[in-house]
């Protein structure tokens, strides 16, 4: 919602409340200006443009049942379905997943993904911040509620990347950072989109005719300038005013997520099930730069249980889970590479955990963090291989498993072009890392 309020007859002085309003983006009684001005404080420039979708399936997928399969153990182990081969050698997925399999050649599979942690749960922090919920004082750096979202890494390292957009926007809605905000700032939390995108356009009676005499309207709200704000949060500078009004005026943002101005056999690519991962393509052509989202319907808090949770019925909901999930990837990572972008845009899709190999009584799969699976297509990283392997039964990694900061290591260092050794500070003023695991995955760089 964009409001704009005169100062009273009474008064010069002019509340937050009353100033400015941006929907999702003025939050905690921030103007959008006020957050694009934190925003830049302290942000280094950078020359990667390179974005990141990452797709969260939420509640923990099974691994055994999706792309480590496993044909020859004991039926109590390998379920109801079976592997098809992909085009690519020793690349065998569920046969509920046929289109993905035709483009193997531009994912890279890492099975031996490790999850462990002490608290074994829906712990969705674990692979938005690399830093896992283990038995620490909360108040401690290590609580993952206390480091931020890789998303809001690149809106403070990246953000003034492309002028009109904003740099991180999160459909899912699940997990945005905790109290990580309060380290990096409200301007790096993200765009949070409803279902109307309220948050996009003037609202109030303020129309589009009026804000884009874009002069006029900074002039009027020049009164902000001669409002006392106890806090010091809400300075007013010219070049953030007119950044957040070109964000909220201009039709780039609004067209981004309008999938209407695709071609029909775009949209039938995607499917019914696939808007969030078309729009998500239209948003990184556009310039944002970290886009989050869920497969399918979810909870919208990240501890409880989400769709991927299978604890019982676990092949019934795979069948409805699988197909939609193989139409929506396949869509994104086809599309990309039709347009040439595959090479700036790279998809990570994984969950937090995987699935007990032994099937349980109520046919379904339960908690398992010692073993599960990312899915990586682009990004100028090496496709076309499976990375790792598990057990004979898919307990356990062979060898030493990757943990979700390696991967965080390497969409930051090798696509967003951002050192995770880089430091911010905490409420102490304590320099801490982006990433204290830094190691990447070897055989994707």
């Amino acid at each position: 919602m964009f409001t704009v309020a005169e100062s009273s007859t009474s008064s010069h002085r002019l509340g937050r409340r009353g100033f400015l309003k941006v929907g999702a983006l003025g939050l905690g009684g921030l103007t959008l200006a006020n957050l694009l001005q934190l925003q830049a404080q302290g942000a280094p420039r950078t020359r990667s443009q390179k974005s990141v979708i990452m797709v969260y399936l939420h509640g923990g997928p099974s691994h055994m049942d999706m792309f480590d399969m496993k044909p020859d153990a004991p039926m109590e182990f390998r379920g109801e379905f079976d592997p098809i081969r992909t085009n690519v050698p020793g690349l065998e997925i569920c046969e509920l997943m046929p289109k993905l399999a035709t483009v193997a050649d531009k994912m890279a599979v890492i099975r031996n993904m490790s999850f462990r942690e002490y608290l074994v749960g829906h712990n969705a922090p674990l692979v938005y911040t690399g830093y896992p919920t283990s038995d620490v004082s909360p108040n401690t750096d290590s609580n993952p509620n206390h480091r931020p979202t890789f998303g809001s890494v690149v809106s403070k390292i990246r953000g003034d990347a492309v002028r009109g957009m904003p740099p991180y926007v999160a459909f899912d809605g699940i997990y945005n950072g905790g109290s990580s905000v309060d380290f990096l700032g409200m301007a790096h939390r993200p765009f949070v989109p409803d279902s109307q995108l309220n948050s996009l356009g003037p609202q109030g009676g303020m129309t589009l005719d009026r804000t884009t005499d874009r002069k006029g309207l900074l002039r009027s709200l020049n009164v902000l300038r001669h409002a006392n704000d106890a806090q010091g949060s809400l300075a007013a500078i010219d070049s953030f005013q007119e950044r957040a009004l070109e964000i909220v005026t201009s039709p780039k943002a609004r067209e981004a997520f309008d999938i209407s101005q695709e071609p029909e056999h775009v949209r039938s690519l995607y499917g019914t099930a696939g808007t969030q991962f078309l729009q998500a393509r239209r948003l990184v052509e556009a310039g944002v730069q970290a886009v989050t989202l869920t497969a399918n319907k979810e909870s919208k808090t990240w501890y409880l249980a989400g769709p991927w949770d299978t604890h019982g019925g676990n092949f019934k909901k795979l069948r409805s889970l699988l197909p939609e999930l193989d139409q929506s990837l396949f869509a994104l990572i086809s599309d990309l590479h039709q347009r040439g972008m595959d090479q700036e845009v790279a998809v990570v899709v994984w969950g937090e955990m995987g699935r007990t190999p032994r099937i349980n009584g109520a046919g379904g799969r339960d908690h398992w963090n010692e073993v599960g699976f990312g899915l990586v297509s682009g990004g100028g990283l090496k496709m076309g291989q499976v990375i790792g392997q598990t057990t004979q039964n898919g307990e356990r990694s062979v060898g030493t498993p990757y943990v979700p900061s390696n991967m965080l290591a390497t969409l930051y260092d090798n696509v967003l072009g951002i050192d995770p050794a880089q430091t911010y500070l905490n409420h102490n003023g304590r320099p801490l890392y982006v990433l204290d695991n830094r190691e990447k995955i070897r055989e994707l760089v």
